[in-house]
């Protein structure tokens, strides 16, 4: 599997690239998971490393990225936790977990987005 690393940002809070997208200062370490699907990153700079997921929803997630997001789907339908718990035959608590998690992860992306958005001019109604 290939990722585009260039989507991909230090997650070392104190490393001068924290967050930074695309500095070329990336690499990939390792692979790992049961498919070997997941790759582990290096940052040049400050040398920690990281999971890709690393930030996400699938983070440490004992969950297939498609069954996740197969729960996150129902619930973004409306459909209740213990419908859902029904449908993916996975415990309740398991998707009121990935749905506090999907709302956090949601929430830091707002801020992050707002904060770069474009100013809007007052109209001179």
């Amino acid at each position: 599997m290939h990722i585009n690393i260039s989507q991909y940002c230090c997650q070392n809070k104190e490393c001068g690239l924290y967050g930074q997208r695309d500095k070329e200062n990336l690499t990939i370490t390792s692979t790992y998971g049961k498919n070997k699907d997941k790759s582990m990153l290096r940052c040049k700079i400050c040398k920690s490393r990281f999971s890709e997921t690393k930030g996400t929803v699938y983070y440490r997630s004992h969950k297939s990225k498609d069954k996740v997001d197969s729960m996150l789907r129902h619930i973004q339908e409306g459909v209740g936790v213990r419908k859902t718990s029904r449908l993916e035959k996975v415990h309740r608590d398991t998707i009121t977990r990935y749905g506090r998690l999907a709302g956090k992860h949601a929430y830091k992306l707002h801020d992050e987005l707002v904060a770069f958005s474009p100013l809007h001019k007052k109209s001179s109604i």
